[in-house]
């Protein structure tokens, strides 16, 4: 028994002992900055114009770019800027957000996850019960992974958050959403 758990402590330890020196090879360091580009779906509901019950939900295509300053090899500043339309007849804006905050980042070789809460804004021309321009309170909550390809380029298959908007509707002046994004990133500096 003694023998097993000893021969457990060892692994754990040279397991543990590689993946801190693979997180301090300069080749998977995080990069002081990165933009990031890509695409957004957003799927969130808005309460219909009579404040019923009633609830209606939409997908609202759209993109941006997030700008990512790196404190130090796990804990960054996200700054971002996004864009959506609904697409119909024609392709109108409808909604743009803007949010700030923490990410928590686990650099591990090619394969970089990360969490993040932002806080911020959503601003909408027409976007619920015709109430023209509206500038209100957006959150999102969730995370992803990149995935490095080089130094200076990665590319992000899946990020996923809680999309949350506080727009005045009639009933709930709340709209819950699920953002799925995924697009390319640039790293800048060491």
């Amino acid at each position: 028994m003694r023998t097993v758990f000893g021969a457990l402590v060892l692994l754990a330890a040279f397991v543990s002992g590689q993946s801190a020196r693979a997180q301090d090879s300069p080749q998977w360091a995080a990069s002081r900055m990165e933009v990031y580009a890509g695409y957004d779906l957003l799927h969130t509901d808005f309460n219909d114009e009579n404040g019923a019950y009633h609830q209606s939900s939409f997908n609202l295509n759209g993109g941006g770019g997030q700008f990512v300053y790196n404190v130090n090899n796990w804990l960054g500043a996200v700054s971002e800027v996004d864009g959506y339309s609904l697409v119909s007849n024609s392709l109108r804006p409808v909604l743009m957000t803007y949010l700030t905050g923490p990410r928590f980042t686990l650099h591990r070789g090619r394969l970089t996850p990360y969490v993040h809460t932002l806080f911020g804004g959503a601003y909408s021309r027409d976007a619920v019960n015709n109430t023209g321009y509206t500038n209100v309170f957006g959150m999102a909550v969730g995370g992803g992974a990149d995935v490095r390809v080089n130094r200076h380029l990665a590319v992000r298959p899946l990020q996923a958050e809680y999309f949350l908007m506080k727009f005045p509707d009639g009933e709930y002046n709340r709209q819950n959403g699920f953002r799925y994004s995924t697009g390319v990133i640039f790293s800048l500096g060491r």
